[in-house]
């Protein structure tokens, strides 16, 4: 069996995300598995060399993980002819330099999202890929969970008829710090560090309503700071300058209408996380992480509207499970396997800079809308 190896820069593997969906989850357990697969039955071997700012946080991972580099010069990482491919989960402030520092190398790309802190900025990058003639992908991770390739089964498979309206609900109750400690890091909550829930959350709802129902041709949104103080890391307390939650209304192509609501306020009552809502002519279907369950016209109870009497009809029993019908993989790792075969010829990957584009431009817009109290339109990203 053929194997080639694929060197990967990975810049940011010290923080939350980075260690563990994208070091543990996926490089490592590509390495595990004895890499990634090509068509013609051969493999690629990934060799990961950890990159960061903490000289012992580095060592410390590399130790536990068995991962033999690590440094804390990413120029010196850079200048190695040998490996190929640069991954960014740094904060979003200091990654676009990153990148084009990565880009100049003749390195192919692989970043989390925002890519940059602004449109500009993320149109650069593009424009730099494009002109250096190297590869660029953008995390989609969300695409990939099992809950919503059910709901892409069935969408492509014509069970909805013709959509009409999506309503996503995301978050949970993120701790202030004070009564226990906060799940997320403190700068999340800082706009000067590129937190906020709005640039953070509406990327994704980008990508998984362009992909799954259709672009995003306008939004009206309302971003708020209910949580003015919180305590960080150290104990200390710090204004929280960056909004913790965005409640949007997005307009799609083909007239379907999203209510998607973002919160690190709210406390949850739901199945889980994330579920998305959808209705359509034909049928409707409630899609969270894992799982999916849907009701089709014919099976649709046709209730009454009665508030003096106690509802006793089991609607939520009344809708059916969306078999796996396979096995689902984790969904970051996934999305690596596909991108370290697009590196190789052997497939497509079509999320690439100007999908992280059109991201972070649905985030800017609805900081706008929020701040200026209108309806925002958006047109086509332009390369």
């Amino acid at each position: 069996m053929t194997e080639q190896r694929l060197g990967v820069i990975m810049n940011g593997v010290t923080g939350r995300m980075g260690h563990r969906q994208h070091l543990v989850r996926s490089v490592l357990a590509i390495r595990e598995q004895g890499g990634v697969e090509l068509s013609d039955g051969s493999r690629v071997r990934l060799d990961p060399i950890l990159v960061g700012r903490n000289a012992e946080k580095l060592a410390e991972l590399a130790e536990r993980h068995g991962v033999d580099r690590w440094t804390t010069d990413l120029d010196t990482a850079l200048s190695d002819a040998e490996d190929a491919l640069y991954f960014d989960a740094q904060l979003t402030s200091v990654r676009e330099p990153a990148i084009t520092s990565a880009i100049a190398a003749g390195k192919h790309i692989y970043t989390e999202k925002p890519i940059a802190d602004d449109v500009e900025g993320a149109l650069r990058l593009a424009r730099a890929a494009s002109d250096a003639g190297v590869r660029a992908g953008v995390v989609h991770d969300k695409l990939y969970l099992p809950g919503l390739l059910k709901l892409r089964r069935l969408v492509e498979s014509g069970f909805f008829g013709r959509v009409l309206s999506v309503r996503g609900e995301f978050g949970y109750w993120v701790f202030e710090g004070d009564l226990q400690p906060a799940q997320r890091p403190s700068w999340n909550y800082r706009k000067e560090d590129g937190g906020g829930i709005t640039t953070d959350m509406f990327p994704h709802w980008n990508y998984v309503l362009e992909n799954l129902f259709g672009r995003v041709e306008a939004v009206t949104a309302r971003v708020v700071t209910h949580i003015p103080q919180r305590w960080d890391e150290s104990g200390d307390a710090y204004p929280a300058t960056a909004d913790d939650a965005a409640y949007g209304i997005f307009e799609l192509d083909g007239g379907i209408i999203a209510q998607l609501n973002s919160s690190w306020t709210t406390r949850v009552h739901r199945d889980e996380l994330v579920e998305f809502h959808v209705d359509g002519t034909h049928g409707s279907a409630v899609a969270g992480l894992h799982q999916c369950r849907a009701q089709h016209r014919a099976a649709t109870p046709k209730p009454v509207w009665n508030p003096d009497l106690v509802e006793r009809t089991p609607f939520r029993e009344q809708w059916s499970p969306v078999p796996d019908n396979g096995e689902f993989d984790n969904g970051f790792k996934a999305q690596w396997e596909q991108f370290v075969r697009f590196l190789h010829d052997d497939g497509d990957h079509p999320y690439d800079f100007l999908a992280g584009v059109r991201g972070l431009r649905l985030a800017e817009a609805g900081l706008t809308s929020s701040r200026e109290g209108r309806r925002v339109e958006l047109g086509e990203v332009a390369p």
